[in-house]
């Protein structure tokens, strides 16, 4: 079902936001009511890709790995039957292992907005995934602080950070990644993309408790000595930690400090590179998850 195919509905949508700081996903077809919200990590080696679809259908794609075509087979494993339509794709920051596979989603599936931390930076995949959006005129939205992603049926998807334009964070494009909170009922997951520490400590400072606490943490920077300080993980205090990495992949990659922050506090941890894709599903009331390896 894709917000794509109600253009006019887009334009309205897009002001929206302009106007009141919310997003809401509208159809043009009859939603799914599964009536349970989705959370996937796809398993697409050294990068990010995660799938979100929303008790009545609603679908995103945050991030897409690199440039390989590893997001196309990991996609169809998580999404209904011959479905080749999201509502949007989020693209946290313009970093190869996390917006090269974009390219490949948008020749293949109809995407109904892109959303973005508003980032310049100029290489070749970027001029191939801009030429894209371009070509298909799909909306393009700049993420800020406040805004909220209407996934129906009550859940949502809460912009975190960036507060600020960082357009001009090429040279440091982690430090103006987007994180969000997914939200639904009495279950949350934390989606912190690649920020390192520093700010990790800035979002604390702006954030409120209830902003950051979430049964589930995607871990930053596939588990860097960057990211996932202690303080940030006890104010997250997650039930479950999940780490997309590329199996022995050469960063090190989850690095020992880190494994032994969410040890210590009790934290389940679930890897890409071992587990393979993790899909966690959530009534409201708690989630639950399992791994396709």
């Amino acid at each position: 079902m894709s917000f794509y195919k109600s253009a006019p509905l887009v334009i309205v949508s897009a002001l929206f936001i302009l106007c009141c700081g919310v997003w809401t996903v509208v159809y043009a077809e009859t939603p799914r009511l599964s009536g349970v919200l989705t959370f996937a990590v796809l398993d697409i080696g050294q990068g990010d890709g995660l799938y979100i679809e929303g008790p009545t259908g609603v679908q995103l794609l945050v991030d897409a790995g690199p440039h390989d075509g590893a997001v196309l087979r990991a996609l169809p494993t998580v999404m209904p039957l011959g479905d080749r339509t999201l509502d949007a794709v989020i693209e946290t920051h313009p970093d190869a292992d996390h917006m090269g596979g974009l390219v490949d989603v948008l020749e293949r599936y109809e995407v109904g907005a892109f959303i973005t931390a508003g980032i310049n930076k100029q290489n070749a995949t970027i001029d191939a995934l801009q030429k894209e959006i371009d070509e298909q005129n799909i909306p393009r939205i700049i993420a800020r602080r406040g805004m909220t992603l209407d996934l129906g049926g009550g859940a949502r998807l809460d912009i975190i950070y960036p507060d600020k334009d960082v357009s001009g964070y090429g040279n440091k494009t982690n430090d103006g990644s987007i994180m969000a909170h997914l939200v639904y009922g009495n279950t949350s997951v934390l989606l912190t993309a690649d920020v390192p520490t520093n700010v990790e400590s800035y979002v604390m400072r702006i954030a409120s408790t209830s902003e950051l606490a979430s049964d589930i943490l995607k871990v930053g920077h596939h588990g860097s000595k960057y990211s996932t300080s202690e303080k940030f993980v006890a104010e997250v205090s997650p039930k479950t930690a999940i780490i997309s990495v590329g199996a022995k992949n050469s960063y090190g990659h989850p690095t020992e400090r880190v494994l032994n922050t969410l040890s210590a506090q009790n934290i389940s941890i679930l890897r890409t590179d071992e587990n393979g894709t993790v899909r966690c599903v959530s009534d409201g009331a708690e989630f639950s998850c399992v791994t396709q390896k």
